[in-house]
């Protein structure tokens, strides 16, 4: 599930959402209202329960080739994303819906860009697309899934490696 050209995607449970008005999302540390939203290449960032804790490791520019073997595994593709075992389940059993929006409102935002915002409301382009079986969208993407006790003894071996990572919320993993 990506957009198409022209287009940003905005995913939810939620699939009844006519229209994306800009407020402070309750765990942004930003002030400023905004309508958020992804591109093609932060899609799979978001492949996931809202709630659900995952980390997500990428080979960059920088990423030496004993980094990816390491932490990605050799022969394994370019891209980790893992998550605890008690959120299998919850995986298993997500109804995410996909909507797309126009990208003329949307700009990066963060260093580097991990988002695109919009300050201004923003409609559909038509009614929201359930995305479908999350495990099969990750095998689709070449994405490694992983299943772990706990995110953090890998979340730790990833920031301190060359690779790109995300971690979406973590406050949500056991410790």
């Amino acid at each position: 599930m990506r957009p198409e050209p022209g287009q940003v995607l905005h995913f939810s449970e939620d699939p009844t959402i006519k229209r994306f008005v800009p407020h402070v999302a309750p765990t942004s540390s930003r002030k400023e209202p905004y309508v958020w939203a992804v591109d093609h290449d932060r899609c799979p960032d978001y492949w996931f329960p809202r709630a659900c804790p995952r980390a997500m490791a990428w080979v960059g520019p920088r990423t030496t080739e004993q980094d990816a073997d390491r932490i990605i595994g050799a022969g394994c593709g370019d891209r980790v994303h893992a998550v605890e075992y008690r959120w299998l389940q919850a995986l298993r059993e997500a109804r995410l819906y996909a909507y797309r929006l126009p990208s003329e409102h949307f700009k990066p935002i963060g260093d580097p860009p991990h988002a695109v915002v919009s300050t201004v409301a923003v409609e559909p382009l038509g009614p929201p697309e359930r995305v479908g079986d999350l495990f099969e969208l990750h095998e689709e993407a070449g994405i490694q899934l992983r299943v772990l006790p706990s995110l953090w003894p890998f979340w730790d071996e990833v920031i301190a490696s060359t690779l790109e990572f995300s971690g979406i919320r973590l406050r949500n993993a056991r410790r």
